[in-house]
């Protein structure tokens, strides 16, 4: 007998593999920037919107060269035999002294640089040393310079000064006798007081001048010249 025909099996249904799907993820918010960034970055803590303003860099600054002090001088220099300038300032106490009081005595008018430096408080006081001198031979002193009537005052008290010192602010007196003139030192170039020392007889008339006045010894030249 023919052999009997297998009965067809049924296929066996093979499950469909789905695809895993992703979690969903919440979408993250965007960070806002703190104030204190906003701040660093020059925008207003108030403000919405940072600025959107550019600024220009300024130009480098440079530097002015020095200018001298304006230029006093006198018309022309003071000569041995001319008439003494006049003159009326207030001295170390605010009593204010005046040229025209003082005829009829030898007077010495020194000028200085500045209160209490090293040169100018030497030649203070050798003055002050040599006072009794300078009265025997009938003459009386003066220190000038621009400083202050204050300035003066502490520098006459700390040194004991026993002469008045002139306060020339506006440099009047300065310019009427020729010694605000142009300085040096180390290669600059200034305006200011050439020391210099003038004796002055009973009359008025510059008797002698001593530009350029090296402290030391100097005394002594005064004391001859009033001789």
């Amino acid at each position: 007998m023919a052999s009997k025909a297998k009965k067809a099996q049924p296929k066996k249904k093979v499950p469909l593999k789905l695809k895993p799907t992703k979690p969903k993820v919440a979408a993250k918010k965007k960070a806002t920037p703190k104030r204190s960034s906003l701040k660093s970055q020059g925008v207003a803590s108030g403000s919405r919107k940072p600025s959107t303003t550019i600024k220009r860099a300024s130009p480098p600054k440079t530097k002015k060269p020095a200018q001298l002090s304006p230029r006093i001088v006198s018309s022309r220099e003071l000569q041995v035999g001319d008439p003494a300038p006049a003159f009326s300032l207030p001295d170390d106490t605010g009593n204010i002294v005046n040229s025209s009081e003082l005829r009829g005595k030898k007077v010495v008018v020194y000028f200085y640089p500045k209160d209490d430096t090293p040169g100018c408080t030497t030649e203070a006081c050798s003055f002050r040393d040599g006072i009794q001198e300078l009265r025997k031979s009938g003459a009386v002193v003066f220190g000038v310079s621009g400083d202050s009537v204050s300035s003066h005052r502490k520098f006459s008290d700390k040194f004991q000064l026993n002469f008045p010192l002139l306060s020339d602010e506006s440099k009047a007196m300065i310019q009427a006798f020729g010694v605000w003139k142009e300085k040096s030192m180390y290669g600059r170039k200034y305006m200011g007081i050439e020391r210099t020392t003038v004796v002055i007889n009973e009359d008025g008339i510059i008797r002698s001048i001593f530009p350029k006045v090296k402290v030391n010894g100097h005394f002594t030249e005064v004391l001859e010249a009033l001789r």
